[in-house]
């Protein structure tokens, strides 16, 4: 009897805690949203719905990791932004994208106003029960797309969705190539997430120009989805007729494109075509799409983006749609080249005389000028562009070995190459520094000298885009490593330098190059603003 008694209540101490915790979490939704975000976090889905970092396969068959903390100022500010890990096979060292400040962001004068991107926006209504059984007993799922595949090296935004919302994707493809207007989703999808969905599709695909950046949302009192609408515009009216002046517009690019050698001739031929044909208008009709610039020949960032992703994409070279903030809204592409990215800023090229100031540059060369927002973050970072002479006397080796693919993790190095400390006798050394060309005084032994000759080289060096160099045994990468991933190296010289040189912000990116002996040397470019 005591025994149930006391269960009688366990019980009801049980359900009165519950009705507590509801009640306080009904008072206080920002704990509601925390809680939530925990959740997503054991449960290993982003909270806008994308597949889990650890798990999306980048275009390049990289696993995207997650860098969140790896980079930024000391206060978690962001202020700075930080290049480096993972080799490539040149033996570059690089991590995925991480955004600079937007506070330190200057749109040059030359440029003034030549942005105009407008995001992808969802118009949502919530409706009552009585019109949500009446749509679900009376809308269309539509095209389903079932038989549609994406190369994720051409459609990357298609990649950073997991099965299930990839499933939608194709719906949502497959009803905008049909101009189907409404119809339901066809997996239960909560309205937080079918952005990311239409976004990545339209993303994806500058030849859906009819597309507008604006979609309509119907859902239930439990945040469900229960219709999505596309929005056209008026070149939908007349497909056939549009898509005929669209192609012919597109192939007379591609087809001369073509006749050159390299992906780069391409690339190149394919931007000055559009510097040409292309003029910047912000009152422009249909801005936002590929028709714009291809056949009316005025656009904003957005259009001529389009066009280029379209255009490079006829061509077999992948080219992604980048969106984010150039001192306002702005659209721009992202380029693979010989297993490089580089970004491209066609409309910041088009001027007055036109120039190349943004083409193929890497993120370090865009950090005071262009920030990455919404699912661009996750294209792959761009830092292969080599921008001096001084970078491309860089030779290519193997360093993976030697790279740890998660620095925050200590890195176990192969046995024999630890370099050339502990018990090398005299001539050895010698030895390793005739083999590596280099003479005793240019090595940096520890920390507190690597600091020191950095802080040193980069005063000397000056504001704005810089570029030093120095050699450290191979012994001291890990120590070097773990700084650039916890922040130690702004304590160890940045902070001090920027007092020097009276900036603010920063961006680093690193290049190693194995010059044999049992020594790295370290490539330093650098950014301050």
């Amino acid at each position: 009897m005591k025994l149930l008694k006391k269960l009688f209540y366990t019980i009801i101490f049980l359900i009165m805690a519950g009705c507590l915790f509801i009640l306080i979490c009904a008072l206080n939704p920002s704990l509601t949203e925390t809680l939530a975000s925990a959740i997503r976090q054991v449960d290993g889905r982003l909270p806008d719905g994308m597949a889990q970092q650890g798990n999306i396969t980048l275009p390049d068959g990289t696993t995207l990791q997650d860098t969140n903390g790896v980079a930024g100022t000391s206060d978690g500010s962001g202020s700075g932004a930080i290049v480096s890990e993972a080799a490539d096979a040149a033996g570059v060292i690089q991590v995925g994208y991480i955004a600079p400040s937007e506070e330190g962001v200057l749109q040059p004068e030359a440029v003034s106003g030549k942005t105009g991107y407008e995001p992808v926006q969802g118009e949502e209504e919530q409706v009552s029960d009585e019109t949500a059984k009446n749509l679900q007993d009376s809308l269309s799922l539509g095209e389903l797309g079932e038989n549609l595949t994406f190369d994720t090296l051409i459609y990357p935004y298609y990649g950073m969705l997991d099965q299930e919302l990839q499933q939608l994707y194709r719906q949502i493809y497959a009803n905008a190539m049909e101009r189907n207007t409404s119809f339901a989703p066809v997996i239960t999808v909560g309205i937080n997430r079918v952005k990311d969905v239409v976004e990545a599709v339209y993303n994806d695909h500058p030849e859906l120009f009819w597309v507008e950046t604006e979609y309509s949302c119907k859902y239930n009192k439990r945040g469900i989805c229960l219709e999505i609408t596309l929005k056209y515009n008026v070149t939908e009216k007349d497909l056939s007729a549009s898509q005929k002046l669209f192609e012919e517009q597109a192939q007379a690019i591609v087809q001369e494109a073509a006749k050159k050698s390299s992906d780069y001739e391409k690339e190149l031929f394919v931007h000055d075509a559009l510097v040409k044909r292309v003029d910047y208008s912000a009152n422009a009709a249909r801005n936002q799409s590929a028709y714009s610039a291809l056949v009316e020949g005025i656009s904003v960032c957005a259009g001529y983006a389009r066009a280029f992703q379209y255009l490079m994409q006829q061509l077999s070279i992948p080219c992604y749609y980048c969106t984010g903030y150039s001192g306002d809204s702005h659209a721009w592409n992202i380029v693979k080249l010989d297993d490089r990215y580089v970004n491209v800023d066609v409309t910041w090229d088009d001027t007055n005389p036109s120039t190349y100031d943004y083409f193929n540059k890497t993120d370090i060369d865009y950090a005071g000028t262009h920030v990455r927002k919404g699912l661009s973050i996750y294209l792959p970072a761009c830092n292969g562009a080599v921008a001096t002479d001084v970078l491309q006397e860089v030779e290519e080796s193997n360093l993976d070995e030697y790279i740890n693919p998660n620095p925050i993790e200590p890195l176990s190095y192969p046995s024999g190459h630890l370099g050339t400390e502990g018990g090398d006798t005299n001539p050895e050394k010698e030895a390793n520094l005739k083999k590596a060309g280099i003479t005793e005084e240019e090595v940096l032994d520890d920390m507190q000298e690597y600091y020191g000759d950095c802080l040193k080289r980069l005063t000397e060096a000056g504001t704005g885009q810089q570029y030093f160099q120095n050699v450290i045994p191979k012994s001291l990468w890990p120590s070097v490593e773990q700084a650039y991933s916890n922040g130690a190296y702004e304590k160890g010289y940045v902070t001090k330098a920027l007092e020097t040189l009276k900036m603010e912000n920063f961006a680093i990116q690193l290049q190693v190059d194995d010059i044999g002996g049992g020594y790295y040397r370290i490539y330093h470019s650098i950014v301050t603003w």
